[in-house]
């Protein structure tokens, strides 16, 4: 347990100096939401939980009250991913999904620790196809999804566990700097 929390701390010290990107990627979703677009998230196992994580924080709420926030994990709709996966491919499984739901001008987020999960990394190469800005939070660099988005924070460290831990309080700071940006106040 105590190594576990020492690798934590560590990576929790290296990926601060991230926080002025994440600062900037909530003032950005902020106009997004303001002109009616919305986000999209993506992941696979731990990285769906997250996905679904971010949406949920901000089709619900974060910390304090305000507008419902238009936010798709596209992992969610299982009837969808089934029959997408079914008649394409697993590694369409998000990219036929962005497709349907994508428009100019709104984020993807795609997460995941490894940084190569070809359905994902599908899903980007389809945002850009459509004009969205997609976001990767994934572990180490150099990686395949990091060097194709927009923009990326990648999480140095050793298991896939303590990247998880990273990308929930990376999501929470997302949510954080949003509400900022939006003058969500209690």
């Amino acid at each position: 347990m105590e190594d576990h929390l020492a690798a934590l701390a560590e990576a929790a010290r290296r990926t601060r100096e991230s926080a002025p990107k994440i600062t900037a990627w909530g003032r950005h979703l902020a106009g997004v939401f303001e002109a009616g677009g919305k986000l999209l998230a993506c992941g696979n196992g731990g990285s769906a939980a997250e996905a679904q994580h971010l949406t949920g924080e901000l089709v619900g709420r974060f910390r304090h009250e305000r507008r419902a926030l238009p936010a798709i994990a596209l992992h969610a709709d299982t009837s969808a991913t089934t029959a997408i996966v079914n008649d394409y491919g697993d590694h369409e499984i998000f990219a036929r999904q962005v497709h349907a739901h994508g428009r100019p001008g709104d984020v993807l987020v795609c997460l995941s620790t490894s940084g190569s999960s070809q359905n994902v990394v599908a899903a980007a190469k389809a945002a850009h196809e459509l004009g969205v800005t997609t976001w990767a939070l994934t572990g180490p660099a150099p990686n395949p999804l990091a060097a194709l988005c927009d923009d990326a924070v990648t999480v140095e460290a050793p298991t896939v566990a303590t990247v998880q831990e990273m990308h929930l309080a990376l999501v929470h700071g997302l949510c954080a700097a949003l509400d900022d940006a939006l003058g969500v106040t209690a």
